[in-house]
C-alpha cells in the first residue's frame, strides 16, 4: 500500500479555509431562523461567531507567515493563490461581523449593554438619562464587579483620610475636553489624583474639586511634589515600561538630523491646534503636519531635488546617470526597492467641526527609517462624498483630463540599505479657521509600513489594512480619536467591532512585471511619484543623458548649458497642473504618430521637445497664470482656466507661436535662467 503523500502547506491552509467557510455557511443558515430561536440558542450562535473568528484569524496569521520557499515543489500562481485565500478569509470575517450585529439587535444578554454604548458613541449628542439607563442594564450583568469596585474605592478613600493614600499624582501635559458623559475635563498643568489605572489607557482620576472621571493616559506625566514633573528615570518601573517608546521619539538631547528643526517647529506651533482641540473642533490625536513642515523648509524633500542627477563621493562622475553606448541611451539602474503602490481608501477618518473649513484632504508619503526621511515627500489628494465624510477615496488610475494630483498609483524607488526602511504615510487636511481666517495643515494620523521583515526579505505584494496612529511620527502610543479605542475591552467580538471603527488606510503593493521593472530602472535611484507622469520623467532623464553624457564637448567642462527643458522641467513637479497640461498635449500629439514613429526613440524625443516648447515654456512665464498656491480654490480655478484657454488656442492655431507673438499675450521679462542649465548648481552631492 502506497504511503499517503503529505499535503503542501498552502494546500493545507486552503483546505482549512474551505472547512471554515462551510462552518460559516452553516451558521448563517441557522441564523435565518433566529426569530423562532430561544435566547439560549441565539447566545450559542454568538459564541460560535467568536470561536470561528478566532479560527479565521489563526488561519490568516499562518497564511501571512507562509512563503513560497516552504513548498516542497513549485506551485503555479503562488502569490495569486495566497491573495485569493486572504480575500476569502476577509469575506468570512465580514459575514461573521454582519451576523453578530444582527444577533446584537435581538438584545442578546451577553452584548445588550455593549449595543447601547456603541450607539451612544455614534450619536453627535449624548443624553445623561440614556447613560443612566445603560448603567442600570449593565448592573444586572456586572453587579458583583461594581460592588468590588465600590469597596476598593471606599478603602482608598479611607486610606487617604488616614494619610495613607496609595494613589499617584500626575500632572497634565495638555488640555483635554470631555467627549462624553463620564469623562473628566482638565487643563494643562493641573494635578490629578489617579484612582484606578485601566489597561486600555483610560484611567479614573479625581481633580482638586473632587470631580471624578475618565482621562487619557497619554496626557499625563508623573508628578513629583518636590520638583514638579518627574522624569521617566525617576518614575516607577511600570511607568518607565509604559513610556519607553515615547521617550525614544521625544528625546531632549540635540539632534543632528537635517529635518529635525521642522519637527521642533511643528511641536512648537501648536497653539492653534490646542485651541481647536479644546473647542472640540478636532480630535485629541490631531497634530500640525510634520511632513508639510519639512516641505516648507526648502527643496531638499521635493521631487524636483531628487530628479536631479547625483554625484559620486569623489564628485568626479555621476552616480545614478550613466551612458549605455550599445543601446544609445542612459543605462538602467536597478535598486533595492522598486515597486508600485496603490492608495485605495481611508476609512473612519474623524471629521472636523463646523468651526473649521477643510480646503484639501490628502495623503503625504515618503521613505522613512523610523528616524529620517530618505526621499521626496509625495502628495496625493483624496476625494470624498458629503454623505460619507469619514471615507476618503483615490483614483487608482488617472487617464485623460483627470489631474495627476489625484493619481493613487505611485512608483517607489530607493537604494537605501537601512534594515528599517519603510513607507511613512501621513493623512492630512489643509484648513482655514472660520473665526480668524488662519490657515494651517493638520495631520489626521500616520502609519509606518516596513518594507522588509527581520530577516531582510521584502514584504509580500498584497493589500494592507493599516491602522493609523495619532500625534506625530516621533510620538508613540497616541491615538487619533481616544473616544473610540478606550472601549476595546470586553468580548473578542466587541474588540473586533471596535477595531472596525478605528481610522485606517488601505494600500496595495503591486509586484512588477518585466516591462514595469525596465521602465522604473530608468528613473533616479530614489524617487516617489505618480505613475501617470512616469513617461514624461523618463523623457527628461533621457534628454539629461544626451546633454550631460553624450553631447558634452568635454567631461571636464562645467559650463552653463543652453537647454530650456532641463532648466525648467523640474519645476513642473511642484506645479502639477502644468504637468497635466504637458501630459495632455503629449497624449494628443502621440495619438497622431504612426506606429513606426512611435518605435523610433530619437524621433519621439525630438517630438517631445517640440511639444514642450509649444506648451510648457510659454505657460510657465505667462502673466495670466497666477502663482501656484496649495489648497487655494480660487487660485487653482484661475490657473485651470488659464491653462485650458491656452491649450485651446494652441489646438486652434496648431502651435504656440501665434500666442507668443500676439500683442494680447503678456509674458514675464526674459531671464537667462529660463534658458540655461547649471548642472553643478542643481545636482545632488553624495556625502562621502
Amino acid at each position: 500500500m502506497l504511503a499517503r503523500r503529505p499535503r503542501r502547506p498552502l494546500q493545507a491552509l486552503q483546505r482549512r479555509s474551505q472547512e471554515l467557510k462551510q462552518q460559516v455557511d452553516s451558521l448563517l443558515s441557522e441564523s435565518q431562523l433566529k426569530g423562532a430561536l430561544e435566547a439560549s440558542k441565539r447566545r450559542d450562535i454568538y459564541q460560535r461567531c467568536i470561536q470561528l473568528k478566532q479560527a479565521i484569524d489563526e488561519n490568516k496569521n499562518a497564511l501571512q507567515k507562509l512563503n513560497k520557499a516552504d513548498e516542497p515543489a513549485p506551485v503555479g500562481n503562488y502569490n495569486q493563490k495566497k491573495e485569493e485565500e486572504h480575500s476569502l478569509l476577509d469575506k468570512l470575517t465580514h459575514q461573521l461581523q454582519e451576523l453578530a450585529v444582527s444577533m446584537r439587535r435581538e438584545n442578546i444578554t451577553e452584548i445588550g449593554a455593549l449595543t447601547e454604548r456603541e450607539e451612544d458613541d455614534n450619536s453627535a449628542e449624548e443624553d445623561e438619562d440614556d447613560d443612566d439607563d445603560e448603567e442600570s442594564e449593565e448592573s444586572e450583568e456586572s453587579g458583583e464587579e461594581e460592588e468590588e469596585t465600590e469597596e476598593e474605592e471606599e478603602e482608598k478613600q479611607e486610606n487617604e483620610s488616614h494619610g495613607q493614600a496609595t494613589s499617584k499624582e500626575y500632572i497634565a501635559i495638555g488640555d483635554f475636553t470631555a467627549q462624553q458623559v463620564g469623562d473628566l475635563t482638565f487643563k494643562k498643568g493641573e494635578i490629578l489624583l489617579i484612582i484606578e489605572e485601566k489597561p486600555d489607557g483610560w484611567w479614573i482620576a479625581k481633580n482638586a474639586k473632587g470631580n471624578t472621571g475618565l482621562i487619557p493616559r497619554t496626557y499625563l506625566e508623573l508628578y513629583n511634589k518636590e520638583g514638579g514633573q518627574e522624569s521617566s528615570e525617576e518614575g516607577s518601573e511600570e511607568d518607565v515600561a509604559g513610556e519607553d517608546e515615547t521617550a525614544e521619539g521625544a528625546e531632549v538631547k540635540q539632534r543632528s538630523d537635517s529635518h529635525w528643526s521642522a519637527v521642533q517647529k511643528a511641536i512648537s506651533e501648536i497653539s492653534t491646534v490646542d485651541v481647536l482641540t479644546t473647542m472640540g473642533a478636532i480630535p485629541a490625536g490631531f497634530r500640525p503636519s510634520t511632513l508639510f513642515q519639512l516641505l516648507e523648509e526648502g527643496n531638499q524633500f521635493q521631487a524636483s531635488y531628487f530628479l536631479q542627477p547625483e554625484l559620486t563621493p569623489s564628485q568626479l562622475a555621476f552616480r545614478d546617470l550613466m551612458w549605455d553606448a550599445k543601446m544609445g541611451t542612459i543605462r538602467s539602474r536597478p535598486s533595492r526597492v522598486s515597486l508600485i503602490l496603490t492608495l485605495w481608501s481611508c476609512k473612519m477618518i474623524p471629521f472636523p467641526g463646523t468651526s473649521v473649513q477643510v480646503l484639501s484632504r490628502h495623503v503625504r508619503l515618503c521613505l522613512f527609517d523610523g528616524n529620517k526621511v530618505l526621499s521626496n515627500i509625495h502628495t496625493v489628494r483624496a476625494t470624498w462624498q458629503p454623505k460619507k465624510p469619514k471615507t476618503w477615496t483615490f483614483s487608482p488610475q488617472v487617464t485623460g483630463i483627470l489631474p495627476c494630483l489625484l493619481d493613487g498609483d505611485c512608483f517607489i524607488r530607493s537604494n537605501s540599505s537601512s534594515p528599517d526602511l519603510g513607507l511613512l504615510f501621513e493623512l492630512g487636511i489643509s484648513y482655514i479657521r472660520n473665526s480668524t481666517g488662519d490657515r494651517g495643515e493638520l495631520s489626521c494620523g500616520w502609519v509606518f509600513l516596513k518594507l522588509f521583515d527581520a530577516s531582510g526579505i521584502p514584504i509580500p505584494a498584497k493589500t494592507y489594512e493599516l491602522f493609523l496612529n495619532g500625534g506625530t511620527p516621533y510620538e508613540k502610543g497616541v491615538e487619533v480619536d481616544p473616544s473610540v479605542s478606550r472601549r476595546a475591552q470586553g468580548s473578542i467580538f466587541y474588540q473586533m467591532m471596535t477595531m472596525r471603527r478605528q481610522p485606517q488606510l488601505l494600500v496595495k503593493l503591486r509586484s512588477l512585471n518585466r516591462r514595469s521593472r525596465n521602465i522604473l530602472s530608468l528613473l533616479p535611484e530614489t524617487l516617489i511619484g505618480s505613475m501617470c507622469s512616469i513617461h514624461l520623467l523618463i523623457f527628461y532623464r533621457q534628454i539629461l543623458g544626451d546633454v550631460l553624457l553624450k553631447d558634452r564637448m568635454s567631461m571636464k567642462s562645467a559650463d552653463l548649458m543652453s537647454n530650456p527643458v532641463l532648466a525648467t522641467f523640474p519645476t513642473l513637479l511642484e506645479q502639477p497642473d502644468v504637468m497635466d497640461a504637458l501630459r495632455s498635449s503629449w497624449a494628443e500629439k502621440e495619438s497622431t504618430l504612426k506606429r513606426s514613429e512611435k518605435r523610433d526613440k530619437e524621433f519621439l524625443k525630438a517630438t517631445f521637445l517640440l511639444v514642450y516648447h509649444d506648451c510648457v515654456v510659454p505657460l510657465l512665464h505667462s502673466t495670466s497664470l497666477p502663482p501656484f498656491r496649495w489648497a487655494e480654490e480660487e487660485t487653482e480655478a484661475a490657473r485651470w482656466k488659464a491653462i485650458a484657454d491656452f491649450l485651446k488656442q494652441n489646438q486652434e492655431n496648431e502651435g504656440a507661436l501665434q500666442a507668443l507673438l500676439s500683442p494680447d499675450g503678456v509674458h514675464e521679462p526674459f531671464d537667462i535662467s529660463e534658458q540655461t542649465y547649471d548642472f553643478l548648481g542643481e545636482i545632488r552631492k553624495k556625502a562621502a
